[in-house]
């Protein structure tokens, strides 16, 4: 099948018609085809609780754990499902064996939920978490020096994004990785805006960890994320809870997915949202909601008369433009206003965050412009 346009696309998502939804990197969006066999998958769990969860699930999380490690260049033995990345991180971080003094390394254009669990951890370990100043207007070059400048004597552990969340930058990860690696430091990648936004291949990455969403650009439902760790990491790392994940002879998955009772049915259809963008030419998608993306923030910077945060070539499907002036409640206006629905995001609240998805249509990005200005 060829690759439909965006008008075609959002007809297949469960999106309010009315909205002009230019947000889907916050939450992503799930087409009704893949809505639908998590609905099954639900509805088979009701049916006969105890058959589905004793002696189906098992086989079904194998499946759909291969399905995915397929797509993400991976063994499926490297990878558990987790409800989303943040998750993923934590699990990640709490593995490993921080002493006073030690330093973990990110940039300062992380998540701010990871920063967070970072934080905590530093607290109770008596480590330190470090943030590289990035360079503005950055580069790849640039932001890979300014991080690698930082390292010291006591640097255990980098973390970085493979694409930023507030400034939508894809991360020269690969370098990060490899040069990190050769120093001697464990690796921790953020992956939440990675798969199906941009090229992942794990195995060849080599990261230490890697945490994933599916429920983002893989359009799979909400409460689909992974965690990839390398086979040497896998032993230290524990579930959120302790539970039947750690009887005797259990693997890395089964110790962190099963954990007693729980609606397993979006990683079921993580297989499906890979199918549904196998079928319509997703890499042909993409392409097409780079152009809309480049156009999108070109056009914004002259309306609004700003200069970029960063050079095109760093933004894949998401972008950002810079405001005249910080305007912390533009999102609001306009969602209350125009029904359009986009995030104000920057430390100072002076940028606007443009996702351009598969169902993005010229006519939101239209709808957008004349509304900024008016």
């Amino acid at each position: 099948m060829s690759a439909p346009d965006a008008a075609e696309l959002r007809a297949e998502f469960l999106l309010d018609p009315d909205v002009a939804f230019l947000n889907h990197g916050s939450f992503g969006a799930c087409p009704r085809p893949v809505f639908e066999r998590y609905r099954h998958w639900q509805r088979e769990l009701e049916r006969e609780p105890v058959d589905f969860i004793v002696r189906r699930l098992p086989g079904l999380l194998d499946e759909a754990r291969g399905a995915l490690a397929a797509y993400l260049g991976a063994s499926s033995t490297d990878l558990a499902f987790v409800p989303n990345a943040t998750h993923a991180v934590n699990l990640a971080a709490r593995s490993l064996d921080l002493r006073p003094g030690d330093e973990v390394l990110a940039t300062d254009l992380e998540y701010g939920a990871c920063d967070h669990a970072w934080e905590w951890l530093c607290r109770r370990t008596g480590a330190m978490y470090v943030r590289a100043e990035t360079p503005r207007p950055p580069s790849d070059a640039g932001i890979v020096d300014a991080l690698f400048a930082r390292v010291g004597e006591r640097t255990r552990v980098v973390f970085v994004s493979h694409v930023t969340s507030e400034s939508a930058l894809v991360l020269p990860v690969a370098e990060i990785v490899a040069r990190a690696r050769a120093a001697g430091l464990t690796t921790v990648v953020d992956g939440a805006h990675g798969p199906a936004h941009v090229p992942v291949d794990l195995d060849a990455l080599g990261a230490d960890f890697y945490a994933g969403n599916c429920h983002k650009w893989l359009l799979a439902p909400k409460g689909a994320g992974f965690l990839h760790a390398r086979p040497e990491r896998q032993e230290r790392v524990d579930a959120a809870i302790v539970s039947w994940g750690y009887a005797e002879g259990m693997t890395f998955s089964g110790r962190i997915e099963q954990q007693g009772t729980r609606d397993c049915a979006a990683w079921l259809a993580v297989p499906d949202a890979i199918r549904f963008q196998a079928e319509r030419d997703w890499d042909a998608v993409r392409v097409r909601c780079r152009t809309l993306a480049r156009e999108a923030r070109d056009e914004l910077g002259s309306l609004l008369e700003t200069e970029p945060p960063a050079p095109a070539e760093l933004h894949a499907q998401m972008t950002t433009v810079r405001l005249p002036e910080p305007d912390p409640e533009l999102s609001n206006r306009l969602h209350a206003d125009h029904r359009i629905e986009i995030p104000v995001v920057g430390a100072d609240r002076d940028q606007l965050r443009i996702s351009a998805a598969g169902y993005t249509t010229r006519d939101e990005i239209d709808r957008l412009l004349s509304a900024l200005a008016r």
